[in-house]
């Protein structure tokens, strides 16, 4: 696991792709809209620290970056929250990722 002060990252424990994390603030919000500007800072430090960790471990060939806000958006679980994706050549990406 991962974590600053104001963020955690830990891997899904439903995964989408091999090594999919997730970067969560810790105070509770619903969606990374209503986030500070320090929570944005800190939950994208931990998005810069995943990826260097899964390029070592898993040696994807790209990421997606994703925060679905809001249930009609696929969020299910409300608070806020973002998904670091590892993806791999070969992979079909779908448009509806969750």
């Amino acid at each position: 696991m991962l974590e600053n002060e104001l963020a955690y990252c830990l891997y899904d424990i439903k995964p989408v792709t091999k090594g999919h994390m997730l970067v969560i603030p810790k105070r509770h919000h619903v969606t990374i809209f209503e986030s500070t500007p320090e929570e944005i800072n800190a939950v994208f430090d931990l998005i810069r620290q995943a990826k260097e960790l899964l390029t070592k471990e898993f040696k994807p060939d790209g990421f997606n970056i994703v925060a679905n806000c809001g249930q009609a958006a696929g969020q299910v679980v409300l608070h806020a929250h973002m998904h670091i994706l590892p993806r791999y050549k070969g992979q079909h990406v779908s448009k509806n990722l969750f």
